[in-house]
């Protein structure tokens, strides 16, 4: 009924996170969405983005993804039925509260060789020792992106852990206040001979997107 109802008029449910606010799941058109304060923060623009982002990158070589910054799922969705990616994905979320709305709302736990860490980001990069083909990061409060994941430390973390030949898809925010810091991650990534680069401006009207690659000829 709540489906059929949302192709009437959009269904809301608020619900408060300790670390995100007030997050809204809303029903739409028989669709349903995870709004923060400001954005969307998963299955509607953000997601629209990160597909740009995955077009760049020859899933057929992925073995392993890593997820750092989960949100509501959709990155996930559209690697499982969009571009049919069946392997190892790891996604990392510090907000217990968004996990659950993405187990209950979006049904993220039907989709096999899927691991999901409670944690937060910048300490999972800090300590592990697994390297990965795709690296996608997508860390926001709202609209801004935690200064951590600008830094030089971060960026020398995933560096590490970008396996031979790997791929780095880098939402880097929206804004002009971020710009200097943006613009420093991309110089960082521009100086380094085994990287090749693209990135992609006003991606959805706002984004930057970043898309790396390692050891390109």
């Amino acid at each position: 009924m709540k489906h059929l109802l949302s192709h009437i008029w959009p269904i809301t449910k608020r619900i408060e996170s300790e670390y995100s606010g007030v997050m809204e799941v809303v029903s739409s058109n028989g669709k349903k969405y995870l709004n923060s304060k400001n954005a969307n923060y998963s299955y509607g623009s953000l997601q629209r983005i990160m597909e740009k982002g995955i077009l760049e990158v020859d899933l057929t070589k992925v073995d392993s993804v890593l997820l750092l910054g989960m949100g509501g799922g959709s990155a996930i969705f559209s690697l499982r039925n969009k571009f049919k990616y069946e392997r190892k994905i790891t996604a990392v979320e510090w907000d217990k509260k968004i996990i659950e709305i993405a187990r209950d709302e979006f049904l993220i736990s039907k989709f096999d060789n899927l691991t999901i860490e409670n944690e937060d980001a910048f300490a999972f990069v800090n300590r592990i020792k697994e390297q990965y083909d795709l690296v996608i990061i997508d860390l926001f409060i709202d609209i801004e992106v935690p200064k951590q994941f600008y830094s030089f430390e971060f960026i020398e973390h995933i560096d590490r852990i970008m396996s031979p030949a790997s791929s780095l898809i880098f939402n880097l925010g929206i804004g002009e206040q971020s710009r200097e810091k943006r613009d420093a991650v991309i110089k960082w990534f521009r100086s380094k001979e085994k990287y090749g680069i693209q990135v992609f401006e006003k991606v959805q009207g706002y984004n930057t997107l970043l898309i790396v690659h390692k050891n390109v000829n």
